[in-house]
């Protein structure tokens, strides 16, 4: 069995655990339950599909599944919409056969005229960009205050999954480094799905496995998210706490790049400490 389809049966065992059967309106029967959440059999009954078949699907051993099947038993297992696409892109046939999972794989390069539009923002807003696996492609200088120093980082802990697991001063840069921790992984689940012909999402999942036990703690929950926005809370070392939203931008014409952004509410403490940064910054260039 190959790197991919080993995913579809923690994946799906994960979520059907997940749930509760009275909450679905299913006999209780407690006294007859091995194990935490859904049968099989419930499964495929909420799915309308037969319990052989969905239990082909969860070994990985169906060869083609219909979108309708794979929407039913999304359904079923109230799947979110991440975790939906997630199971989608595990169940391809072609996503299933690929190989060399952990094997190397290039950084790719960052357009010059993205690299512009950093330097652009550098005086105002915190900006980088992020490519497979969560490596750390480009920054500009203001980015490079917020947190880790990435200029005198080695080249290997330019990613953004090693920094939060690997690094020590990660738990000192997020007071919310569980939250942080938990969502880094959810999100490179989804990428180790969503580029399965790809290296470097599964070569940075399995070198994390190896490295850090956190890491394994919060892969084997089988979470999955795909994020591109939200708020952030970063200590940084030289102006204090930053609450900060960020917003990830698919690339134009390189679909597995993103442009993150990092802005402060107007008016507030943070825009006024990102001002600070940003004068500092000037004076050292």
């Amino acid at each position: 069995m190959g790197q991919v389809e080993d995913q579809i049966t923690p994946f799906l065992k994960a979520r059907r655990a997940a749930l509760d059967p009275a909450a679905l309106g299913l006999p209780n029967g407690v006294a007859r339950r091995r194990v935490r959440g859904l049968r099989r059999e419930e499964v495929a009954q909420l799915a309308g599909i037969s319990v052989d078949y969905y239990t082909r699907i969860e070994q990985g051993r169906a060869p083609a599944i219909s979108d309708a099947v794979l929407d039913a038993v999304a359904r079923a297992l109230r799947l979110t919409p991440a975790e939906h696409t997630y199971l989608r892109n595990i169940t391809l046939p072609s996503h299933r056969n690929a190989g060399g999972a952990c094997a190397n794989a290039d950084r790719p390069a960052v357009r010059p005229q993205i690299l512009e539009l950093l330097q652009a923002m550098d005086d105002t807003v915190p900006a980088m960009v992020y490519g497979p696996g969560m490596d750390i492609l480009a920054w500009n200088r203001l980015a490079n205050r917020l947190a880790f120093d990435y200029e005198t980082l080695p080249a290997a802990d330019l990613n953004a999954a090693r920094l939060v697991f690997l690094r020590p001063e990660s738990r000192e840069f997020y007071p919310d480094w569980e939250e942080i921790a938990g969502e880094t992984v959810s999100a490179l689940r989804a990428e180790v799905g969503h580029f399965p012909d790809h290296g470097r999402p599964h070569q940075v999942m399995c070198e994390l496995r190896d490295a850090s036990a956190d890491f394994r703690r919060f892969w084997d929950a089988q979470d999955v998210l795909d994020r591109d926005h939200g708020v952030k809370r970063i200590v940084n070392p030289e102006v204090g706490e930053l609450v900060v939203t960020f917003e990830a931008f698919a690339v134009p014409n390189t679909p597995d790049q993103r442009l993150c952004t990092y802005t402060a509410q107007k008016g507030s403490e943070t825009e006024r400490k990102l001002r600070e940064l940003a004068t500092k910054t000037a004076v050292l260039t």
